[in-house]
């Protein structure tokens, strides 16, 4: 029985398409690419977020299979081919069409996986840290193929938000204060809520967008990636967007992503309808800064369906590009 899933005709001319110019007949026989060299793809899509749709388990097998054909080891080049598979299954005229959003997933796992970039932020207000908390362990899986270990840190609004949500996951809580007068930034304390790997994860609260500006700055940030809050307008679009000029006026490379479920539908209560044209104040923010503007939920597989792309969320989204990534470029390696 052939491969299928739900709305398959709908985007089954334009993935044969994808998958004949590297040679392959069509999901089938990309899946039995991925099995001969022992990698259940759809597997370990499905164990990354077990409520993910069947649409989105065969976009990786088949960006697995093509990066397998391509037989290029070598991690951003695996992550931006599978990132131009994810693209392949967006719905045409649809909002992940528009945006190029499976093209942008493919250039933020190369991001996490390349070793110029030495800090990964979680840009958020504290609300939506129980969301992001899944991908961090998932992220922290680059560390397999990097020469050195990814610093992760989560920038949120809130003193008491931060201290608690470090305590609960096991990070550490780090205190700043900040002198509005004069732009600088001091740690106050850093507390640290476990001993092993998680306490590697440094959680900080700021009082508002200034401090938490300088936070980006004071850690090195290389790339960020935004989560739906209620604060979003107040703080993390704010924050990115104040960074990202800093980074400019400093010659520093920074790679924005603007991700969410209000990313396009909130703040503006005449954008009802479905489609490009449908957006709120939170888009057009993100469209101002974001290398990246992502669309759907953050965690939710039905929501980003809707935008026209796979049913998975964004930020298991995020995790699984990075361990299909790092699944094949080893294969590779071992296998050259």
């Amino acid at each position: 029985m052939s491969i299928t899933f739900e709305n398959y005709e709908v985007r089954k001319e334009q993935i044969l398409e994808h998958l004949h110019q590297y040679g392959i007949k069509n999901l089938d026989e990309a899946d039995t690419i991925c099995k001969m060299h022992n990698l259940d793809v759809y597997k370990m899509v499905k164990n990354i977020q077990r409520i993910c749709f069947d649409d989105a388990a065969y976009a990786y097998v088949a960006g697995a299979a093509i990066a397998l054909v391509k037989k290029n080891s070598n991690v951003i080049n695996i992550a931006n081919t599978l990132g131009e598979t994810l693209q392949s299954f967006c719905i045409k005229g649809s909002v992940a069409d528009q945006r190029k959003i499976g093209i942008g997933h493919g250039k933020l796992a190369a991001r996490v996986l390349d070793d110029h970039t030495k800090c990964f932020c979680f840009l958020a207000g504290h609300e939506s840290f129980a969301a992001a908390e899944g991908a961090i362990g998932i992220a922290m899986s680059a560390n397999k193929v990097r020469k050195e270990p990814l610093k992760v840190i989560l920038n949120g609004l809130g003193k008491d938000a931060a201290e608690i949500i470090a305590r609960i996951n096991g990070f550490t809580y780090v205190g700043t204060a900040f002198d509005f007068n004069t732009d600088e930034l001091k740690i106050t304390e850093e507390i640290p809520y476990s001993n092993g790997e998680r306490s590697k994860i440094r959680c900080f609260g700021a009082n508002e967008m200034r401090e938490g500006t300088a936070i980006m700055i004071h850690e090195n940030v290389d790339v960020s990636i935004t989560g739906n809050a209620t604060n979003m307008v107040k703080f993390q679009h704010p924050v990115s967007g104040a960074y990202k000029k800093y980074c400019n006026d400093h010659h520093r490379a920074y790679f924005a992503v603007a991700s969410g479920g209000g990313i396009g539908r909130t703040l503006n209560v005449d954008d009802v309808s479905a489609g490009p044209a449908s957006y709120g104040f939170t888009d057009m923010l993100s469209r101002m800064y974001g290398d990246v503007t992502f669309a759907g939920s953050s965690s939710v597989p039905a929501h980003v369906e809707m935008m026209g792309f796979i049913g998975m969320g964004n930020n298991p989204m995020v995790g699984a590009s990075v361990a299909v990534t790092v699944g094949v470029s080893q294969i590779l390696e071992s296998n050259p």
